[in-house]
């Protein structure tokens, strides 16, 4: 049986999600401590790769296994819960299809960087501290040109393992939030590192270091080298996976996950 797994992470202490050898990942510790639990191999596919120090609020993962007799999935849910570290925790866990894939399947993701414009040490893990508001406007200005199907070449890391770069983007635009501001941006796909490399960027725009018509100029020249300096890791957050109805009912989930989110 097929099953996706609902989780959240602090991915602080973690060099990303994805298994690598020497180091510890999101993804090992869901693989060791379902194993654990179920005393089989159990091997776990993500919805997305999260970088090194990056977290999520919403990262969906599925896997294969035969439920013991007498263990039902609240049941598994707990016990999972119990065994993973304090940084981890599934959430929601339902049966799918056996051919539901958590990558492939989802038709959106949206990630969300925060940034505190005032001190404040309980968010030192989980934003970017800036001692003076950028501009707005500015960075929204900017913003508004990733919108739409483009080639994300200026804002990818070099040497990824992508095919192409061309992600359709949904949304894109930083808001207001209590103490600070927020980026979400929502798109089909994200090449790696683009995320960070456009908060990097828009942040230059908001700090007066370039102009948005320079934004425009560097996204459209498809060169990584004229982009600014990825933003730091500890802001940003996977914050929400979309499937189709019918392979995640909405009903599934609990009104507090970010899923829900407008």
């Amino acid at each position: 049986m097929r099953y996706f797994l609902h989780l959240a992470y602090d991915g602080t202490d973690y060099h990303g999600w994805q298994m690598q050898p020497g180091v510890t990942t999101v993804q090992q510790e869901l693989d060791r401590c379902l194993s654990q639990v179920l005393r089989q191999p159990v091997y776990c596919l993500g919805s997305g790769r999260t970088d090194s120090g990056v977290h999520a609020s919403h990262q969906v993962a599925h896997f294969d296994a035969d439920l013991p007799d007498g263990l039902d999935l609240p049941t598994l849910l707990y016990r999972l819960n119990r065994a993973l570290p304090v940084g981890i925790r599934g959430q929601v866990l339902h049966p799918v299809p056996p051919d539901a894939h958590a990558r492939f399947a989802a038709r959106a993701r949206t990630y969300e960087y925060h940034v505190r414009l005032l001190p404040d040490p309980f968010a030192t893990r989980f934003s970017l501290y800036l001692d003076r508001a950028p501009d707005l406007a500015a960075m929204n200005e900017a913003a508004a040109m990733l919108v739409g199907t483009h080639d994300f070449t200026s804002f990818s890391k070099v040497k990824g393992a992508e095919k192409h770069y061309n992600c359709t983007c949904f949304e894109a635009g930083w808001h207001l939030e209590p103490g600070g501001l927020v980026f979400r941006i929502r798109a089909n796909r994200f090449v790696r590192g683009m995320v960070r490399l456009v908060v990097g960027t828009l942040l230059s725009v908001g700090r007066g270091k370039m102009s948005p018509a320079e934004f425009g100029e560097i996204f459209r020249s498809l060169s990584r080298v004229h982009a600014s300096g990825a933003a730091l890791a500890g802001g940003l957050f996977l914050c929400r996976v979309e499937y189709p109805a019918e392979l995640v009912d909405a009903a599934l989930l609990p009104a507090g996950l970010p899923y829900f989110k407008a």
